[in-house]
């Protein structure tokens, strides 16, 4: 197997990995500088780096690494003691670097007003494949977003079965009206995206969340909602929002082992639906 084919394939499918490389050697070991390792998010593995309980220590290493996505240098020294399951007994030391390989962020706006125009130019300037949804082809047309990687014309519901949806996705609501926000909402909080977050002011969103709890809509899938979005800096226009939206959106992205919990101790003035609720 091709190590590098296969990357391409898990991104493309939206699955992270981890890609440990053998970066120095001294003396004797059971493999050779460059040899490489893939670990993907389900544990299995693809190419070597000499087994035994090196590469053992690098695999549990690249589930910490694909988790955090923060990379890792480890340096071995294999004493004449260290016995290999080839057989080699080896003296040498090396050195492996882990780096995550993960997808590029997909980045969902529903709605296509005039803060999903700014937004989308935003985030996809920031790294994100943007894809732009509303139900009206006078909005969501390639005229008005010709940059982004697509735009669907739609009803809501029928585009829900065809996005691929993982924690490196990014869910924005900005929709029309009140009663377009909560049927997305609805089936955004029962995703597993990374970043989910709603447009609106504070009475706006006890609101929606009000509805939806009497529709018997579990509160418990409410508490990662970023709402009102982004960070309080005071926006006004459509441009400052989708600054602030899309730093907060880079906060999360760079924060994965943390996300949002640690993001509301730390930001000042970031409201959470739970705290609205009260």
């Amino acid at each position: 197997m091709d190590l590098f084919d296969e990357i391409v394939r898990l991104r493309k499918l939206g699955q992270k990995c981890a890609l440990a490389t053998i970066v120095q050697v001294n003396g004797s070991i059971p493999s050779y500088e460059s040899a490489k390792l893939l670990v993907r998010e389900d544990g299995s593995m693809a190419g070597t780096i000499g087994g035994g309980c090196v590469e053992a220590e690098v695999w549990n290493a690249a589930r910490e690494v694909i988790a955090t996505e923060r990379p890792r240098q480890m340096k071995f020294s294999l004493g004449q003691d260290a016995a290999y399951d080839n057989g080699l007994i080896c003296g040498g030391q090396l050195e492996v670097f882990v780096e995550a390989i993960v997808p590029q962020p997909k980045a969902y706006i529903f709605g296509a007003g005039h803060i999903s125009k700014s937004l989308a130019k935003a985030a996809g300037m920031a790294g994100f494949a943007v894809t732009v949804i509303d139900n009206r082809e006078t909005y969501a047309n390639r005229e008005r977003f010709p940059d982004v990687e697509d735009v669907i014309a739609a009803e809501y519901e029928e585009v829900f079965p065809s996005l691929a949806v993982t924690d490196t996705t990014y869910l924005i609501i900005v929709t029309r009206g009140h009663r377009d926000d909560m049927r997305v909402l609805a089936w955004a909080a029962q995703s597993n995206a990374r970043y989910l977050a709603m447009i609106g002011s504070k009475r706006k969103v006890i609101g929606v969340v009000e509805e939806l709890a009497k529709e018997g809509f579990p509160a418990a899938a409410l508490e990662r909602l970023y709402a009102p979005m982004g960070f309080d800096i005071g926006a006004i226009t459509p441009e400052e929002i989708a600054i602030s939206v899309v730093a907060e959106m880079i906060a999360v992205r760079r924060n994965p082992e943390t996300g949002w919990r640690a993001l509301s101790k730390t930001v000042a003035g970031h409201n959470k639906v739970q705290e609205l609720a009260r």
